[in-house]
């Protein structure tokens, strides 16, 4: 999709250099930025506002049928772009993380909590 052949020995780690001098993880990050979609969240007194762009890849598919903003919780709602499929995984460990604390403390989870739960690194090993 994004290397040559010989990448696929050399894009397992970030810190990997192929022989020519690439890290092949970072390009891939970079395309995935570059073919993402634009997503705004603004905060204010009164709430939240939520946008994003929906861009449909082809024209026989149903732009409304593109979901980008998802409700993690009662409290908590993200705002996709990038690659749907590493979205949707985040999106639905968050889910699984805000109601288990919820199960757990009866109490919703706080956001910083629920950030750092989701960014350790080795998330479902």
């Amino acid at each position: 999709m994004f290397g040559g052949g010989g990448a696929r020995t050399y894009d397992r780690a970030l810190t990997v250099f192929s022989p020519e001098g690439r890290l092949f993880q970072v390009e891939y990050a970079l395309e995935a930025v570059r073919r993402g979609t634009l997503a705004v969240a603004v905060k204010s007194n009164e709430g939240v506002c939520l946008a994003a762009q929906i861009k449909a890849p082809s024209r026989l598919m149903d732009a409304d049928s593109i979901d980008k903003i998802f409700q993690v919780d009662d409290h908590i709602g993200v705002a996709i772009s990038g690659l749907h499929a590493d979205s949707r995984a985040l999106i639905n460990y968050a889910r699984v993380q805000a109601q288990s604390f919820r199960l757990t403390y009866d109490e919703p989870v706080r956001l910083n909590m629920l950030v750092k739960t989701i960014a350790e690194p080795n998330l479902g090993a």
